[in-house]
């Protein structure tokens, strides 16, 4: 049993010390939200100690409901090895909250690699500027950064602009992509200017990112169950996920291709129009990277002659409607390309802050 030692996300340092002396097995570290003004944030249903823990990271998961997940030091480890073995290691760009899987990730790889990461200040909205000035303190020769595809879109925005910050992210050894479906197009713009953006899959459940560019990890097995669902395997699952088989069962439909992992979005996120399945984090991964557009949505709408098609709300411009469609069928194809598009100030949301799939599905009933 180690004593479980709670550390609130603003304090960056005193986490990387914490998570040093958890690698060790010395304790168990709890990355809480972050503190403001001196108040510590409330942490329900956490133990005073815990067995074969490093760290605990809180997930929502699908279904909006906290859970704690716990990774031992050996898993921790394992996935900061496959990063290492897959992409290289140097010094990280800390740009994302770090009580997340992946935010917590990039100090586990910093600390085994023996590198000092940049940290962002990530309490505030991010901006490519910011981003910019945070990459010139990095020193070393080799450095990464993971980021989110709508902190992508962003400098990618800004690089049409600004050739000194593509020159930026054209020196990351690699740029790290995961947490939702990203659009082909944005992942075509850097790439063809020479950046190496990696995309990433995997949770809290297989501290961060196990699958890159499709490809499985050193030590991953992905297999994809009878019922299009992704299983996983492998030393970097958390504590007590994996089945008797020891794979995690995941909520996520998947295809493999020439042992390629496509990964299609949640079970409830998945359409078959026409006899195909349409992922709806990828049509909106497309049509949210059209300039123009702030949020869009991508719900199943039923159709008599194939089965589902896809309907979209966004906030935004009104004149780029035509363009997500377009964008959205020249990408994914005629099974993706949405039927009905509408424009709002605002999108529905719930209580936690995620949109309201619901009620947005009830805008198409109006």
């Amino acid at each position: 049993m180690t004593e479980v030692v709670i550390v609130p996300a603003n304090d960056v340092v005193l986490v990387l010390e914490k998570l040093e002396l958890a690698l060790k097995g010395e304790i168990t570290v709890f990355i809480s939200e972050r503190e403001i003004n001196g108040v510590k944030p409330e942490v329900i249903d956490l133990p005073a100690e815990a067995t074969d823990a490093a760290l605990i990271i809180e997930s929502s998961g699908s279904t909006g409901s906290p859970k704690k997940i716990y990774l031992s030091k050996e898993a921790l480890i394992a996935s900061a090895e496959a990063t290492k073995l897959t992409i290289g290691e140097g010094q990280w760009l800390l740009a994302l909250p770090i009580n997340y899987i992946a935010g917590a990730m990039v100090l586990v790889r910093s600390i085994l690699a023996g590198a000092k990461p940049v940290v962002m200040n990530t309490g505030v909205s991010f901006t490519p500027e910011a981003f910019s000035r945070s990459a010139l303190l990095l020193s070393a020769e080799d450095t990464f950064v993971s980021l989110v595809p709508t902190q992508l879109k962003r400098i990618r925005e800004a690089c049409l602009e600004d050739s000194f910050l593509l020159s930026q992210m054209k020196r990351f050894k690699a740029v790290l992509v995961g947490g939702q479906s990203i659009a082909p197009e944005l992942l075509e713009y850097f790439r063809t200017e020479g950046v190496n953006v990696v995309t990433t899959y995997g949770m809290a459940e297989t501290a961060g990112g196990c699958v890159y560019d499709g490809g499985a990890l050193p030590g991953v097995d992905i297999k994809i169950n009878p019922d299009g669902t992704i299983a996983i395997a492998g030393p970097m699952l958390a504590n007590g996920v994996a089945d008797e088989s020891g794979f995690l069962n995941t909520q996520d439909q998947g295809e493999l291709f020439d042992g390629l992992l496509r990964v299609l979005g949640r079970v409830d996120r998945v359409l078959i129009s026409g006899g195909l399945k349409v992922g709806l984090d990828q049509v909106e991964a497309v049509a949210g990277a059209i300039p123009g557009v702030v949020e869009v949505v991508a719900t199943a709408l039923d159709s008599s002659e194939w089965g589902e098609r896809v309907g979209m709300v966004y906030v935004g411009s009104p004149e780029v409607a035509d363009y997500m469609a377009a964008a959205v069928f020249e990408q994914l194809g005629l099974a993706a390309k949405p039927v009905r598009v509408i424009r709002v100030d605002r999108l529905p949301r719930l209580v936690s802050g995620k949109p309201d799939l619901v009620s947005v599905r009830k805008l198409f009933d109006a």
